[in-house]
């Protein structure tokens, strides 16, 4: 029910209102409805505005439903001369950077009049519009390109670009700039609206040379981003922060000049999801910091051996997520290129009285380690942390199976999980003698143990198998042990298990990647296994 083909009587009126980003006393919105709203006369605009609190209802008014908002609260009806549908490129970049005769020694942001110290003294430079290649434009009410060429003729040397916070509606009013700026290789969109194009191949012309973007809080979702790749044929770094994405799709066929892409502050919660950017060829940085995620796993061909995903990538940050267990940094030392880790507030951080110890248990588990929370990892650092660990573990180590004669080791599966690394430290420096060995260890890296029951239903000559796995081992690492205790290939194997407090059901474990815990395995239950 959208009215969009009234006739304005307002020359000063755009011609197409619906889907036009506006600005009212400093608040930012869509116009979804442009029409009457009974009993009053008169034309109306229905705005969804980007702030919530700034609406007064979801689109209806009096029982009759006039468009619909992304909020419950985010929808109001204003008049159009309340509306500020923004400038063209060129009159905001004249205004900011241009001699004007309007030219005064106060401008307004927001409602706030801000004194314009010391911009006398550079002023006349930044006249020269066609010098300017790294330019500013945020919050200046951009809507449009304005007249044909007008930008090209008049700044052809940006390369650097911010539109943030803008009045831009379409990504066809951006490539309409953005094909005048022929050296732009830096574009910043970030708090915009941007509705997506029809055909984005046909806008890669206007990207031909852009290697860097940023669209955070726009609220685009991953899937959108997909479809809008094939605009940019050269991107190497993509931003992506605030914009709510918990969903990530494998990229086929786009973003494959991507080298760093950051996606903090959305709602990612399954670190496994991440796998599906693991096949970008040239991925180096991924920066996932403020998410949801608490565990990931990567799968290797061989215990002990790097795994082929994520190739490329030497930097990774996932500060402020849920991180609770050890296990994830295990996993982290199997990414062979990996240099650098930023980790803080996560509550593996946090379970540790002294930090430092933290440090030395992260260092001596990642081997390739070079940077650690922006600090680097001195040889001499890495080589005590190895030491300490060494020793903090000897006695588990000793019962476990570790032997002073290399011959007798017979280590455990499940130390050998929990401390994948410790027969490289038993090589690299020898085994710990006992006055070395120390008795404590840190209470976070005791994962929480079940006692479990594992049965072959189809074969009765088979002895039940008593076993005691943490709750973080993997389906696929489970299948990992058994074929080392029946000789038949993971691949064959069908895994289910029993609880008592679910007595005639058999829940399957269907997912390789999941850990025991996610299944709410216990205590006392029993695994069944067929092939």
């Amino acid at each position: 029910m959208f009215a969009n083909c009234i006739k304005m009587k307002d020359k000063d009126l755009p011609s197409e209102l619906f889907g036009r980003r506006i600005c009212c006393d400093g608040e930012y919105g869509t116009v979804l409805y442009v029409g009457t709203v009974p009993p009053t006369s008169g034309l109306w605009l229905g705005i969804d505005w980007d702030n919530p609190s700034r609406g007064k209802h979801d689109g209806s008014h009096e029982g009759r439903r006039y468009f619909t908002c992304r909020h419950s609260t985010g929808g109001s009806f204003i008049r159009p001369k309340k509306a500020n549908f923004g400038v063209s490129f060129l009159t905001a970049l004249t205004r900011r950077y241009g001699i004007c005769d309007e030219w005064n020694e106060k401008i307004v942001v927001g409602k706030k009049h801000v004194e314009l110290v010391g911009f006398e003294s550079i002023q006349e430079e930044q006249s020269q519009l066609s010098t300017l290649s790294d330019i500013s434009l945020r919050e200046c009410e951009v809507s449009n390109a304005g007249q044909k060429r007008e930008i090209q003729e008049s700044c052809p040397n940006i390369s650097v670009l911010n539109l943030s916070k803008n009045l831009l509606s379409s990504w066809d009013d951006v490539a309409e700039i953005a094909c005048q700026l022929k050296k732009l290789k830096v574009l910043d969109l970030s708090e915009n609206r941007l509705h997506l194009p029809s055909d984005p191949s046909s806008l890669a012309n206007a990207f031909e040379h852009l290697t860097t973007l940023s669209l955070n809080h726009t609220g685009i979702a991953w899937k959108e981003v997909l479809q809008c790749a094939a605009m940019w044929p050269v991107l190497e770094e993509l931003h992506l922060a605030s914009n709510d994405i918990a969903f990530l799709e494998r990229p086929v066929d786009c973003l494959q000049c991507l080298t760093l892409l950051n996606l903090s502050n959305n709602k990612l919660t399954d670190g496994n999801q991440l796998h599906t950017l693991s096949e970008l060829p040239r991925l180096k940085q991924l920066i996932i910091t403020n998410n949801r995620i608490s565990s990931i796993e990567f799968p290797a061909t061989q215990f002990g051996y790097c795994t082929k995903l994520f190739s490329s990538l030497t930097s990774l940050s996932v500060d402020g997520n849920n991180i609770s267990r050890w296990s994830f940094i295990n996993e982290l030392n199997k990414l062979k290129s990996l240099q650098s880790l930023n980790c803080q507030k996560n509550p593996f951080m946090e379970s540790e009285k002294n930090p430092e110890t933290v440090r030395q248990l992260i260092i001596a588990k990642i081997a390739s380690l070079k940077y650690l929370n922006k600090t680097e990892i001195l040889p001499e650092e890495r080589r005590g942390a190895e030491l300490d660990y060494r020793k903090m573990f000897g006695i588990n180590w000793l019962k476990a199976g570790g032997s002073h004669k290399s011959d007798n080791n017979k280590l455990s599966e499940m130390f050998l999980i929990e401390h994948p690394r410790y027969t490289t430290f038993v090589e690299k420096y020898g085994a710990p003698d006992e006055g070395e060995m120390q008795s404590q260890q840190p209470a976070n890296l005791k994962n929480k143990l079940l006692s479990l029951t594992i049965k072959c239903p189809n074969k009765p000559d088979q002895q039940p198998i008593k076993k005691n796995l943490p709750d973080s081992m993997s389906v696929q690492k489970l299948k990992g042990l058994l074929y080392r205790l029946l000789k038949v290939p993971g691949s064959e194997l069908k895994l289910t298990y029993k609880s008592s407090k679910m007595e005639g059901k058999e829940i399957e474990l269907e997912n390789d990647l999941k850990p025991l815990q996610f299944y709410s395995i216990e205590n006392g239950d029993c695994v069944l296994v067929r092939w």
